[in-house]
């Protein structure tokens, strides 16, 4: 930042000095007079979430001024007493003077996954369908080569490269520079019994699988990179890293791609969530300053952080991890690498690459082995990324004889619809009221948010559970899906999500002029305050889902099939794993179909990204299933616009779409005459 100010004769003074003391932390940091409390902030290490990237628009970044002049370029989410009070919104607000500013705790960004819990569920047989072997492109070879002679003087690596030529196949040998510097040591330090440590490059797709994708051409195999050479047989344990980089949270599996055993994993939210809870806030925060860099070492950070804890808990070295396979949505890739992802946002949504070259991880600042590969997962286009096409991957669907739709639904609703013939890809934007943003009682789904809401349709008096039966504290994305489907089925909504005035219930209020439906009571399950769910809330949520249902229901119709084609629904991500499909079904989340036709996927990026870490075929596959994939960008579709408006209704403005429902509100109804005439 310039903190050159022009005076009144046109010279240039620096701006003043500013000292900003922040509590509780107590951490002080020194700026210029004019730089935002939020810049400040994060200057000085203290964390202030801003879900919408800083722009005022959610007004979550709200602080105390407890003493010192600033001044306030928005006051829209505050009242004039709290104004009065020394409120401000951090994103909003300029120091003018030295301060000292109190800034509330708030829910931590750390581990929330128990991690054995999480390991043995990516615990997967191989091979998955018969499709997939062990056969990474890191390998572990040894061999005892045969020391120079005055008869034999050929060079070390060379000599190296003619043994595992004769005992091994390896073609085209090549190395870099740091490890030749150290390979005459190394190889004479162990006697010339050494295990290769080699990466081979260019992964091949079967022919099998090639005429099934209807993929042509000729595969080359590529060089085989020797990244290290280690002392005696460690040919037991060859260790990489999968990685799935999600807009929320960020998930790493310890592989022993020798034996694909997963042998430990380990999960954190994305430290980017500071700075925006979707991409499209954290692509206006790139843009601010030095907002990309920013943005790129909070979530090396996160990463790191993983991989430190992962190293202490099975008392490995990082530098003994040898690969990294990556899988994110687009923004999330670019701003991992440093790619600016400026014009994945503007017309017409072109991102700088979808096949990024393999990296090396000290280029990164990724603290593995230095010669470690980083591979990301391709992607297809703006809002199609590498998660999309490893979910596609690791879900089977690209080698399946039935129709299939597969929905990732989180900040952005992924959806691919085909078989193994063809692949067509969309992306819609679902925002994040599904993962409690922009929700007034929303929260992530952490011990203590409501995660399943019951409502009785005679009394209308909700029974709700929480994440570890702890007292409740918010709501998350499931238990908002669950009460929206509730309210709708017992009454105390309308299919334009408008709450009922005239209901004899004390549940249904009015606050600030706006209804609202208290889900728990201060008091209730330790409770410490009431918490409800507005019509401004449900309005959120049935924009997310409107989007959604849409996107897929354009997608189907593209191609001039109908969703009584679709044999099979794959649901994918994190929030999907909660979602209780008859209740998604009667608020129009997802399509009215037998439920064993519905299945949950569990967390297909991550389970990509480490397929393509054991499986050399399966990283060919990738490139494959990017290469089919067909684009469709919905905001060049007319007809979306039409489908989303329709689908803005519980469960949607055509109920025949619903027929299950139409059913189940019937006898709902039928129910409530009797008891009225009893």
């Amino acid at each position: 930042m310039d903190t050159r100010l022009p005076s009144g004769n046109g010279q240039v003074r620096e701006a003043r000095r500013c000292a900003v003391v922040f509590k509780p932390s107590g951490r002080v940091i020194e700026v210029p007079a004019g730089t935002l409390l939020l810049d400040a902030a994060r200057q000085a290490g203290v964390s202030i979430e801003t879900p919408c990237g800083g722009y005022g628009r959610c007004g979550r970044c709200r602080v105390l001024v407890e003493s010192g002049d600033v001044a306030r370029r928005d006051t829209y989410h505050l009242t004039a007493d709290e104004v009065a009070q020394g409120h401000a919104l951090a994103c909003q607000t300029q120091v003018q003077g030295s301060l000292t500013v109190f800034v509330e705790p708030r829910e931590a960004i750390s581990r929330r996954y128990r991690p054995q819990e999480e390991a043995r569920a990516a615990q997967i047989a191989l091979p998955l369908d018969g499709s997939f072997i062990c056969q990474p492109s890191l390998r572990k070879l040894h061999v005892a080569v045969e020391g120079p002679s005055m008869e034999d003087n050929t060079n070390d690596f060379d000599r190296l490269g003619r043994d595992l030529v004769r005992e091994y196949g390896v073609p085209r040998l090549r190395a870099d520079l740091p490890v030749l510097r150290t390979l005459a040591a190394d190889v004479r330090s162990a006697n010339w019994d050494v295990t290769a440590v080699v990466d081979d490059e260019e992964p091949q797709l079967p022919q099998q699988w090639e005429e099934e994708m209807g993929e042509t051409g000729v595969h080359m195999e590529g060089p085989t990179r020797l990244l290290a050479v280690e002392p005696g047989d460690t040919t037991g344990r060859a260790l990489g890293v999968a990685v799935d980089i999600g807009t929320t949270t960020v998930v790493v599996y310890l592989v022993n791609t020798a034996n694909a055993q997963v042998l430990d994993t380990a999960s954190a939210y994305n430290a980017q969530i500071s700075c925006g809870d979707d991409v499209i806030s954290r692509i206006i925060y790139s843009q601010r300053g030095d907002g990309l860099n920013h943005l790129r070492k909070l979530v090396t950070d996160t990463i790191n952080g993983l991989l430190d804890e992962l190293a202490k808990r099975n008392g490995i070295e990082l530098r003994d991890i040898y690969e990294m396979s990556v899988a994110g949505n687009t923004t999330m890739t670019h701003l991992f690498l440093g790619l600016n992802p400026k014009y994945v946002r503007e017309a017409p949504y072109i991102p700088t690459v979808n096949l990024p070259p393999a990296v090396l991880a000290a280029d990164l600042g990724i603290p593995i082995h230095p010669q470690a590969r980083v591979k990301c997962a391709p992607g297809v286009g703006s809002y199609v990324g590498g998660d999309i096409t490893a979910g596609v991957l690791s879900s089977g669907m690209f080698r399946t004889d039935k129709l299939t739709l597969f929905i990732d639904v989180g900040t952005n609703g992924e959806i691919v619809l085909g078989n193994k013939e063809w692949l067509i890809t969309c992306a819609c934007s679902a925002g994040p009221a599904f993962e409690g943003g922009g929700v007034k009682d929303g929260m992530r789904a952490i011990p203590g948010a409501v995660q399943e809401v019951w409502i009785n349709s005679e009394t209308l008096e909700p029974t709700c559970r929480t994440i570890g039966d702890l007292p409740p504290q918010g709501i998350c994305g499931s238990g908002l899906l669950g009460a929206l489907a509730e309210m709708f089925i017992s009454g105390i909504i309308d299919k334009g999500g408008r709450m009922r005035r005239d209901l004899d219930t004390p549940r249904v209020r009015i606050a600030n002029n706006i209804a609202e439906y208290v889900l728990v009571k201060a008091g209730e399950q330790g409770a410490k305050r009431d918490i409800v769910l507005t019509e401004a809330d449900i309005n959120n949520l049935l924009r997310a889902k409107g989007a959604i249902y849409a996107g897929f229901s354009v997608l189907v119709r593209s191609v001039g099939l109908t969703m009584a084609d679709v044999e099979q629904v794959m649901i994918a991500g994190a929030f999907g794993q909660h979602i209780h499909i008859e209740k998604a079904i009667q608020i129009g989340l997802l399509p009215d179909m037998p439920w064993d036709r519905i299945k949950y996927v569990g967390n297909s990026s991550a389970l990509g990204a480490y397929f393509a870490l054991v499986c050399r075929e399966a990283r060919a596959a990738l490139q494959a299933v990017a290469r089919k994939m067909t684009y469709l960008e919905l905001s060049a579709d007319n007809s979306f616009m039409d489908e989303y408006t329709r689908a803005l209704f519980l469960p949607h403005t055509d109920i025949n779409e619903f027929p299950s429902v139409g059913r189940l509100l019937e006898q709902t109804r039928q129910k409530g005459t009797a008891a009225v005439k009893a």
